[in-house]
């Protein structure tokens, strides 16, 4: 472990001279009647407007070099973490990247599959209307009909869609749709990837699923699992997103505007589909399989209800819990940043490290965003970000990392309404590196979740735990880096 940090330690300092040398040649934007925005982060750009920044073609030969470049990097860091070095199967690891790369290429870049996603993506978006109809049912004043309430923006019009959206999937299950999509997903993957049938499954499940609710598709192999087997399950489960989340993402980001929406849906769904073989490639470097594996692909019943009624009510009933937890978790770590902020600032102002950063960074002042904006931004330099956003979108990987991705998309969100991104791509890759629950806090989420279904497993899955961490934050990084390359 001791040369693995080392090692990290000079590839790291590596890339840092790498973007320094791009900020020190980046040309001068000239642009008329400049507005200086400055956020509550400290960070400050010179810009009129997002759209009167040159549009560049970023479909380009430096595009596919910087994306071959993250690839790389994220590659190395995996092996440099593998526990077995010499039985890691770099064919399934190909695999895995091509199927990435196909699924890229095809909803960026072919129309008839982009459309479809975006077909998918209106019908998300229609969904989060239906959603608004009960929202002002229950919330708006009697006399005027209009919702009056603060707190609008996010506990009226957002938490509404996780426990709409968690019912509509209930029903969905319940009607054998979901089953059949992911025993689909499942049986490409195990043809194309080798992969055993519990895996196969569990990947494809985590797709639509949470990662508490897509092992009991496999519940009854947890037990059987390998230790390889195991961490596909958990990364797989850090790497993608449920669907009721997924719509609160879709209405946070796209705001009241529906094309962008739309927009956001199609990109948050490509990211979920396409982090699935992501999240394999990373867990088998990591722990590559040495054993036998069940071959037998079948989806495990789900008890939803013995009705469609029935079934509804469960779901309704777990989105409630769903959307208390999202709520209940953003006041407390949106606190916490505050407070560590608060700390940060008075320690800077006690040692005057705040007028040192405020003369020779893109900071104003010693704070929390600017710590992960600065650990961060090497890798999303990697995946295609260019060096004036990379430092935030290095603070919303840490985010999402160290706290979660709720908080990470409302960063996002309020950075992007306030025009803090020079570039739209910027944009686009930070929705792909965030969506994902690869943060700490779901290590213990998927100990407590799995390890109920599977008490003899607990000790492994504690074990595990990094790894799956590391695997499910690579293959968000994975996904972001190939979508660098296509936009």
């Amino acid at each position: 472990m001791k040369n693995v940090i080392i090692l990290l330690f000079i590839f790291y300092s590596f890339i840092s001279f790498s973007y320094s040398l791009e900020l020190d040649n980046l040309n001068v934007i000239s642009l008329e009647d400049p507005i200086t925005i400055k956020q509550d982060m400290g960070f400050q750009y010179e810009i009129s407007s997002i759209e009167s920044i040159t549009k560049k073609n970023f479909f380009n030969i430096n595009s596919i070099f910087r994306g071959f470049l993250g690839i790389l990097s994220l590659l190395i860091i995996a092996f440099l973490f593998s526990r077995n070095k010499r039985n890691i199967d770099w064919k399934l690891v190909l695999k895995g990247l091509v199927i990435q790369l196909i699924f890229a290429v095809l909803i960026l870049k072919v129309p008839i599959v982009s459309k479809s996603f975006e077909f998918v993506g209106k019908i998300f978006t229609k969904i989060i209307s239906f959603t608004q109809d009960g929202t002002i049912f229950l919330f708006s004043s009697f006399d005027s009909g209009i919702i009056e309430s603060p707190l609008v923006n996010f506990v009226v019009m957002i938490l509404p869609t996780v426990i709409f959206f968690s019912a509509i999937t209930s029903l969905f299950y319940y009607w054998r749709i979901i089953p059949k999509i992911v025993y689909g997903f499942a049986w490409f993957m195990k043809r194309t990837m080798g992969l055993s049938g519990p895996e196969s499954v569990a990947a494809a499940g985590n797709i639509f699923l949470g990662q508490t609710e897509s092992p009991l598709l496999v519940k009854p192999y947890l037990e059987k699992m390998t230790i390889s087997e195991m961490l596909c399950l958990m990364s797989g489960g850090m790497a993608t997103i449920a669907g009721g989340v997924l719509a609160a993402y879709i209405g946070y980001l796209g705001g009241d505007d529906v094309a962008q929406q739309i927009i956001f849906a199609k990109h948050l769904l490509a990211a979920s589909v396409m982090s699935a073989p992501a999240a394999v490639v990373a867990a088998k470097i990591l722990i590559p399989e040495r054993e036998n594996f069940e071959t037998k692909l079948e989806v495990n019943n789900l008890h939803i209800g013995s009705n469609a009624l029935e079934a509804i009510s469960k779901g309704t009933t777990d989105g409630i819990k769903l959307a208390v937890n999202v709520g209940a978790m953003l006041l407390v770590f949106i606190s916490l940043m505050s407070m560590a902020n608060y700390i940060l600032l008075k320690v800077g102002d006690w040692t005057a490290i705040n007028s040192l950063i405020a003369e020779n960074t893109h900071y104003n002042e010693l704070s929390f965003n600017m710590i992960l904006g600065y650990i961060g931004a090497p890798i999303a330099w990697l995946m295609g970000v260019c060096s004036e956003d990379m430092f935030l979108v290095g603070q919303l990987l840490g985010e999402k990392t160290v706290l979660n991705e709720f908080v990470a998309y409302v960063s996002l969100s309020e950075m992007q309404s306030s025009g803090a991104f020079l570039e739209k791509k910027s944009i686009i890759i930070a929705t792909y590196i965030l969506c994902g629950f690869a943060n700490f806090a779901s290590i213990g989420i998927q100990i407590g979740g799995i390890g109920a279904l599977a008490p003899k497993r607990k000790s492994d899955l504690a074990k595990l735990g990094f790894f799956a961490l590391l695997a499910g934050t690579l293959a968000s990084l994975f996904t972001a880096s190939i979508v660098g390359m296509l936009i």
